[in-house]
């Protein structure tokens, strides 16, 4: 996942957010440990709904995860890619201090992620997310 979320914390009171999120049954739960074993990153917890997770947070794991990944992947190579180019412009520097551009940059790269993933209906447009980081004139 790459979000753009609200954060009250923040001076923008937005935030980007990149994770991985791998979902199993609970009863079937020990593959996402023996994964976060194997990968040396990210925590497993137990749901409400009987399903079991196993999440990766942070720029600098998602993107060291996903390249480890990406020769294997089958499906998703493109928002892997895409995902990898936004996590290396995050590392450089805070949202805060980051120029107008390379934000920019950062929400088109969403929306590329977005558009090759399956349709939703609570997507943002790319003039709302503009007005949520303040890039709108």
């Amino acid at each position: 996942m790459f979000q753009l979320k609200k954060r009250a914390d923040s001076t923008k009171g937005v935030r980007f957010m990149a994770t991985i999120c791998l979902y199993q049954d609970t009863r079937h739960d020990a593959p996402l440990s023996w994964i976060r074993t194997r990968l040396k990153c990210g925590y497993v917890s137990k749901r409400n709904d009987g399903m079991t997770e196993l999440r990766i947070n942070g720029f600098s794991q998602v993107r060291e995860t996903v390249e480890a990944l990406l020769p294997y992947l089958r499906f998703k190579k493109k928002q892997a890619r895409l995902l990898i180019r936004a996590c290396k412009l995050l590392e450089q520097e805070t949202l805060r201090t980051m120029k107008s551009r390379d934000i920019r940059k950062i929400v088109d790269l969403l929306l590329l992620i977005q558009n090759e993933n399956y349709m939703s209906k609570k997507r943002k447009t790319k003039e709302e997310l503009h007005h949520m980081l303040g890039l709108t004139p």
